[in-house]
């Protein structure tokens, strides 16, 4: 059974699609890319196992408006054992973003300020099918119809997000028969763009490392078409086997 085309209107106040080649200050991409649009489908409905997300395309509905933010960000990473700890009811040892010196222990901030250049208000609508795994082909509809039941009431594992998990994203299920807003007419030459940072060739594990895969992305009349993962225009790292 072929896969059917799902859609939805995507829209917040800010995202931030960053650039990997900005390693401190953070530049957004003037689009979303489609590691960002399969997550916000994953928070909506997932079974890793059984099926994954295709991308198929992007329809930018507002024009991308840039504005700078500035924010303080920790220096530090919460430790795994502290999380534990605190799951158990146990006290974790804090990271301090700003304390005294007998605090902290040091003289020295645990915080820095960094410049985010985000997107403001954007909107955008967002075109996927499901993808069984081999032995789940025949769950194709089933998988479809529970998607639409949970997009269609508003449901999702987690909030979907903009890039950064402080600028959430609303969305609503377009149906086949809906009148719908046409793209805005911009054409965008965006270079390479990140398509995902894992593999989406086999089912996710919890254990699965990154890979990395890129594309060349073109914004014609305002449509970004996202081709297949296995598709040659899909450029991916050498994978290592175990």
């Amino acid at each position: 059974m072929h896969p059917k085309d799902q859609a939805m209107d995507v829209w917040g106040d800010f995202a931030c699609f960053s650039r990997p080649e900005m390693k401190v200050e953070r530049f957004s991409y003037p689009v979303i890319t489609p590691s960002a649009a399969r997550g916000i489908f994953d928070a909506i409905y997932c079974k890793p196992l059984e099926f994954r997300w295709q991308i198929t395309r992007i329809e930018m509905l507002a024009f991308p408006s840039y504005i700078a933010l500035r924010r303080n960000e920790v220096k530090e990473k919460v430790n795994l054992n502290a999380v534990f700890k605190w799951m158990e009811g146990k006290q974790p040892e804090p990271i301090f973003a700003d304390a005294t010196s007998d605090q902290a222990g040091t003289d020295q901030k645990g915080r820095t300020q960094r410049q985010t250049m985000a997107l403001k208000r954007p909107r955008y609508r967002l075109h996927a099918e499901i993808r069984p795994w081999l032995g789940f082909e025949n769950r194709q509809q089933g998988l479809e119809a529970q998607f639409r039941r949970r997009a269609a009431n508003g449901k999702c594992v987690y909030q979907p997000c903009f890039g950064c998990r402080e600028f959430p994203a609303y969305f609503e299920l377009v149906e086949p028969d809906a009148p719908r807003v046409e793209p805005v007419p911009v054409d965008l030459h965006v270079g390479y763009m990140l398509y995902d940072v894992f593999d989406l060739s086999r089912p996710g594990r919890n254990d699965s490392k990154p890979s990395i895969s890129v594309f060349r992305a073109s914004v014609s009349q305002g449509v970004l078409a996202v081709p297949d993962y296995q598709s040659p225009l899909v450029l991916k790292g050498v994978r290592e086997e175990r």
